[in-house]
């Protein structure tokens, strides 16, 4: 018996072999996206209830504003590329929530926050953009599902009727929602807190660093904002504790050198769009 779940699950995970767009990395997308995103709708309005969300007020207009902006030069990049599918499924929102944590998130399925406590930072729209399109990559690369289909196989809640027709969520709710919290950068029952938990890895931090500065200057947002950004993170939290955005993320330095070495492609991106 164990030879045949060995074999099936082999045979998963090689059917479910993807590739990331724009980077081409491989990766292991086990959990169906539709199950994804059912989870993560209920987690976002979950969210959203417990949560103070700031309404009508320009901040919260300039968060809508650019996510829709990203989103159609995302959802153009992706239509036209091959990368359709990835889309499926989307429901596109975008909320400013009153809290003093400087972070930002993209739950499956394109649900945006962004903590007040990030404005002081970002400053103005072109670094909002930089943290959007960084979060919206996450999304987009699939890296929820990519880790928590390695949670599902690591915790051994594979199954070999379970790998050929789907993750049985209904029959393990708890503890599949505690692994998809995790996955997704929850720490507790709706507290959202990236890094802490099951920490991001620093591979999918950069990746998406890359991804989000191609993105925003797909939108039409100077990507050169995005080191002016970083370095201001990186000078605000110079001799302290790092900042929870910047935890088990690539170092400071690492980040901004990877992204200035990234920005030819990016304008190239941009040349593409004028």
């Amino acid at each position: 018996m164990r030879k045949l779940i060995f074999g099936v699950l082999v045979a998963a995970i090689a059917f479910a072999c993807s590739k990331v767009p724009l980077t081409g990395r491989n990766q292991i997308l086990l959990v169906p996206n539709d199950q994804m995103l059912a989870l993560s709708s209920t987690q976002y309005k979950q969210f959203l209830d417990t949560s103070r969300v700031v309404n009508s007020t320009a901040d919260a207009a300039m968060v809508d504003r650019v996510g829709n902006r990203l989103r159609q030069a995302v959802e153009s990049y992706m239509n036209q590329n091959g990368y359709a599918a990835r889309l499926e499924g989307f429901k596109w929102e975008y909320h400013l929530v009153q809290d003093k944590q400087v972070n930002a998130w993209c739950m499956p399925g394109g649900k945006i926050v962004v903590y007040s406590g990030i404005l002081p930072y970002t400053q103005n729209e072109a670094g909002l953009a930089t943290v959007l399109a960084h979060e919206i990559s996450h999304a987009i690369a699939q890296h929820g599902n990519e880790r928590m289909s390695e949670s599902l196989v690591a915790n051994g809640l594979l199954q070999a009727g379970q790998v050929a027709t789907g993750i049985a969520l209904a029959n393990k709710t708890r503890q599949t929602q505690a692994i998809f919290q995790q996955a997704v950068g929850v720490v507790g029952p709706l507290a959202y807190q990236f890094g802490v938990g099951l920490p991001h890895s620093r591979k999918q931090e950069s990746e998406a660093d890359h991804l989000g500065l191609i993105f925003m200057s797909m939108a039409g947002y100077d990507p050169n904002e995005a080191i002016t950004f970083w370095t201001r993170m990186a000078q605000a939290s110079a001799g302290k504790a790092p900042a929870e955005f910047f935890s088990d993320h690539p170092s400071d330095q690492r980040r901004i050198a990877d992204l200035k070495a990234e920005l030819p492609e990016a304008i190239q991106y941009a040349k593409k769009n004028s």
